[in-house]
């Protein structure tokens, strides 16, 4: 029987509800990892599992230093020979944040699989006990090694590089857009798979062995209708940052105003990367802004363009060579 090293990170999947029907005003936090044990003993029939409380931090919370903590706890536990993979229980808000920065930096081919659910976890027809179970099953099976960082949710296996969050509260709350779920958990409770992650992650990755300092600071920038360029002159004048991802409109566009700001923003020496806020498609050079100084995101979300640019800044303050990363991750 396989071992496995059970984080557990809070979230909705560790909440308690006023009552079963409560899906909303539910508390965080309250449900604690031996709970699960407990509660769902198919677990123990799926592996030794090894316990190890991290925190019962709201996801909305959740920083860059929780990402490098959690980064060396899992490479800590991973690079024992008796654990086989790890799962990490988490709040759905962020979870593919924590889960594609763990992709990039993770020194392991063993799976790390990351769980939550929509709905707490004492609720009526809660999806917390079954993901769960699933996260198990997914971090046993021996197709899931050297696939990188997994999110188990709904029955599907998603790619962290792939995976977002995609409704409120419906227990089908993440996709992989275009690209597809790698695998699925059938009624019959086999784990397959269908395709595999072909960038680099994980112990292909060059942030894999880096001892990992406190990372740059990247922002956000949300463009819109009528968007004046002023909150990213903002961010350049304060000093603070060190790179700015655009969520642009359509692909990867920007207002004049922004255009201007993100110039100035650029002489100030900080690095802009073009996403989109549309959710699927690649953001590519364009004519219109090769005078332009910028990355081009690919098809990374904003979030994850973020984390990626917090990570290339590491190692790279040359345009080119950031695209490059972006272009192989």
């Amino acid at each position: 029987m396989k071992r496995i090293a059970f984080f557990t990170l809070g979230g909705t999947v560790s909440a308690e509800g006023k009552s079963r029907m409560d899906l909303k005003d539910y508390t965080s936090g309250l449900i604690e990892g031996d709970y699960y044990l407990q509660q769902i003993p198919e677990l123990a029939n799926l592996a030794e599992i090894e316990m190890i409380p991290v925190d019962n931090v709201s996801s909305t919370e959740m920083n860059s230093n929780h990402w490098i903590r959690l980064k060396s706890e899992i490479d800590h536990y991973l690079n024992k020979e008796n654990v086989d993979g790890a799962v990490m229980t988490h709040g759905t808000n962020t979870l593919e944040e924590t889960a594609y920065f763990l992709h990039l930096t993770i020194n392991s081919s063993k799976p790390v699989v990351l769980i939550g659910s929509q709905r707490p976890y004492t609720a009526l027809s809660s999806d917390a006990q079954l993901n769960l179970v699933q996260a198990f099953k997914t971090a046993v099976d021996p197709d899931s090694h050297g696939k990188g960082v997994l999110v188990a949710f709904n029955q599907k296996i998603h790619s962290a590089r792939d995976v977002t969050k995609i409704d409120t509260y419906n227990v089908d709350g993440f996709h992989s857009g275009v690209m597809g779920a790698l695998g699925y958990i059938d009624a019959s409770h086999d784990v397959v798979y269908y395709r595999t992650p072909i960038r680099k992650h994980t112990v292909a990755s060059q942030f894999s062995e880096m001892n990992l300092p406190q990372v740059p600071n990247v922002e956000i920038v949300y463009s819109y209708a009528g968007a004046t360029g002023r909150v990213i002159d903002f961010i350049a004048e304060s000093g603070e940052v060190q790179g700015i991802v655009v969520a642009g409109t359509g692909a990867g566009r920007f207002s004049k105003g922004e255009e201007k700001a993100l110039k100035r923003a650029r002489e100030k020496g900080m690095h802009v990367v073009r996403s989109n806020r549309v959710g699927n498609g690649r953001v590519i050079p364009i004519a219109p802004f090769d005078h332009l100084d910028f990355v081009s995101g690919d098809n990374l979300n904003p979030q994850k363009a973020r984390i990626l640019l917090m990570l290339a800044l590491l190692t790279e303050q040359n345009r080119s060579g950031i695209q490059e990363i972006f272009d192989m991750y």
